[in-house]
């Protein structure tokens, strides 16, 4: 039996791009980075990741803060605790 199998899959190329240039900031390859994908896969007998279609409010949220919309910004922590009452 080989010591390792083959893998291939066809990704859009910009997210292909994208993610190797994380990999490349954590200091791993694909094929690493796959290889962990997978050896959490075994360990968790499932997806190491929550998969969850959002509710619309999320859906608001993660859009609200991919444009920067409403968000209120604070130049201390302090400032912060006393917005939220802390």
């Amino acid at each position: 039996m080989p010591k390792t199998g083959i893998i291939s899959a066809r990704v859009d190329p910009k997210l292909k791009r994208n993610a190797e240039e994380v990999f490349k900031e954590l200091g791993l390859t694909t094929t690493q980075a796959i290889t962990l994908f997978y050896k959490q896969v075994e360990l968790e007998r499932g997806l190491p990741f929550a998969v969850r279609i959002p509710n619309a409010i999320t859906v608001q949220a993660l859009e609200q803060s991919r444009t920067r919309q409403d968000l209120e910004s604070f130049n201390t922590l302090e400032d912060l605790f006393e917005d939220l009452g802390i």
